[in-house]
Parts: C-alpha cells; structure tokens; sequence
C-alpha cells in the first residue's frame, strides 16, 4: 500500500523538479593529479581563506624552507618536485600526482626542483582568515638526525 502510495505521489511532481542539463557554463580542468594514498583534509577552526595559485619552480631552483598555517593541497602539473619535510623524509612527486603539505610551525619543508624543466605546481591554501600563503622557516639538519 505504502509503495502504491509512492507510485501516485511522483504522478503529482512537476516535470521542472527533474534534473535538467545546464546551459551557458563552461570549464577547463589545468590540472589533476592523484594522490599516493588517502588525503585527509582539515580546515582551519573559523573563517577560511581559500586561494587557488600556480607556482613555477625553475630548474635549480627551491621554494626555500616555510611552513603553512593551514593546509595546502598541491597538483604537479609539469615536471618533477623533490620534497624534503620536517623529519627529513624526501617524496619526489613527478607531474600527474597530487599532495597535502601539513599546517603548523612544526611542520617545516622544501620543494627542489633537480631536473631540468620548470616544476608547475597548482595550489589550493586553506588557510585561517588574513594568514599568509607561507612563512619562512629554519632549515631543518637533516645530517644531524642521521
């Protein structure tokens, strides 16, 4: 009876309430990428400032140590990204894959591009309100911690 019921209500339903294909809408995907394993993503307690960015790493080339205060969610669009993070691990991230670096002043890290082509990275920051993209940090010894 109840599924009867169901069957005569959808009768009653505007055709305008169905799914229609959009109009006058256009998008490029620049980049995708995927990522080696789960991405968690945390955003910052409050109002979130969310930025979308390129950013070209020339052959020779580094990002300088910096930490974040929020996370950043990167895609290699091009060429290859070697990473050294705060317990001297390295990633080397090659174009087509993607990355979370984590927030916090405790998590400092570098991106080296050794090769010899430009690194093209694609960025989202989701960082607290007002934060800057980065900030600088201390080189971490990684010699000392071998």
């Amino acid at each position: 009876m109840a599924g009867g019921g169901c069957v005569a209500a959808l009768e009653f339903v505007p055709s305008a309430a169905l799914a229609a294909p959009g109009s006058g809408v256009s998008g490029t995907v620049v980049a995708k990428g995927t990522s080696t394993g789960k991405l968690n993503v945390r955003t910052p307690n409050g109002r979130t400032d969310v930025t979308f960015r390129t950013i070209t790493v020339e052959p020779g080339g580094s990002t300088g140590w910096h930490t974040h205060s929020g996370q950043v969610i990167a895609v290699v669009k091009s060429g290859t990204l070697t990473r050294t993070l705060d317990d001297c691990s390295v990633e080397v991230m090659s174009a087509g894959t993607s990355f979370i670096e984590l927030s916090g002043a405790d998590r400092p890290h570098i991106g080296h591009n050794l090769g010899t082509e430009p690194v093209v990275l694609w960025v989202a920051y989701l960082l607290p309100e007002g934060s800057a993209l980065s900030d600088d940090a201390d080189a971490v010894d990684c010699g000392a911690q071998k």
